[in-house]
């Protein structure tokens, strides 16, 4: 399958200070990517680059086989792009607004248009100016979805949003996805990614940490498990197995306790030999794999493929 988006070697530096080293990523034509980091990490720096809203120091990106600054009139057409600080004329209403940009990208069909905002709940005669954040946001989604590009590029798209408009942002984007559009979505919201990304990479001080499904990574995290036995076990027929740390028993000696990194399988197997009366295991959500990337607490290598 064709790679909507190809990065080799993308660096990028302000003066002392290295917004992006070294990047390789590749992302296919179809898929939601999600795109993680705190502030600072280098996501804006990362698509900016990509949309040649600023110039690399070092390496290179094609966006949809094309290079973003000999092309950049073609490409523009091609992607609908949503900036984390989205600004437009505060004087125009809505309705006008959106028809502007609309006839920018060659025209939009109005009844497209009116569905979008009718979705988002956006009231088409207010002015830009009289808008809450949430309300600008939804302007911001209109026009990054409403002309259906190839490839969308949404740098936090929901933030401001309230919890049911970032279910419709959800449905939007599982609907690009199901049309063969590619998303590639910055955010540091871990839920929203999670729900729909088929592909996350995490990036840390500019480097990429982290590259894989959400259940590969799931299957390489740190997960916490109590077996409960009928009878006393001993922690020696447990210390030796793969990917087994903090083992403790309870002053029976029946209840077992771990932390086990990757698949479960060593300890349940291992556990089969005793009469179990009860099993409970912690399934890691994608928040606490990625602030494992940044605290350190129970980090372990990760894929990068």
């Amino acid at each position: 399958m064709q790679n909507a988006i190809e990065i080799r070697d993308l660096t990028k530096t302000y003066g002392t200070r290295r917004g992006l080293d070294s990047l390789n990523l590749d992302v296919c034509a179809g898929e939601v990517f999600g795109y993680l980091g705190p502030n600072g990490a280098g996501k804006s720096t990362t698509i900016r680059l990509l949309l040649d809203l600023i110039r690399p120091t070092r390496g290179a990106a094609t966006v949809l086989g094309l290079d973003p600054r000999h092309d950049g009139v073609e490409l523009r057409r091609r992607v609908g792009y949503l900036a984390g600080d989205f600004v437009v004329d505060g004087r125009q209403q809505v309705r006008e607004c959106l028809r502007y940009l609309a006839a920018l990208r060659g025209g939009v069909p109005q009844s497209h248009i009116d569905e979008l905002t009718d979705r988002l709940g956006l009231e088409p005669n207010s002015t830009i100016k009289s808008l809450s954040k949430g309300n600008r946001q939804k302007v911001g989604l209109v026009q990054a979805f409403m002309h259906t590009p190839e490839l969308l590029i949404l740098d936090e798209p929901s933030s401001g949003l309230d919890p049911l408009l970032q279910q419709t942002f959800l449905d939007l984007v599982r609907e690009a996805a199901e049309n063969g559009q590619t998303v590639f979505m910055s955010s540091h919201i871990m839920d929203e990614v999670e729900a729909v990304a088929d592909r996350i990479a995490i990036l840390r001080e500019g480097r990429l940490v982290a590259l894989d499904t959400v259940a590969d990574l799931r299957a390489s995290a740190v997960r916490r498990i109590e077996i409960e036995f009928a009878d006393p076990v001993t922690l020696e027929q447990f210390r030796a197995l793969p990917g087994i740390a903090d083992l403790t028993l309870d002053d029976s000696r029946t209840i077992l306790r771990a932390k086990v990194i990757g698949t479960p399988d060593a300890i349940i197997k291992a556990a089969a030999h005793h009469l179990v009366t009860s099993l409970r295991t912690s399934e890691p959500h994608l928040d606490e794999i990625f602030h494992a990337q940044y605290t350190g607490d129970e980090a372990h290598p990760m894929p990068v493929a």
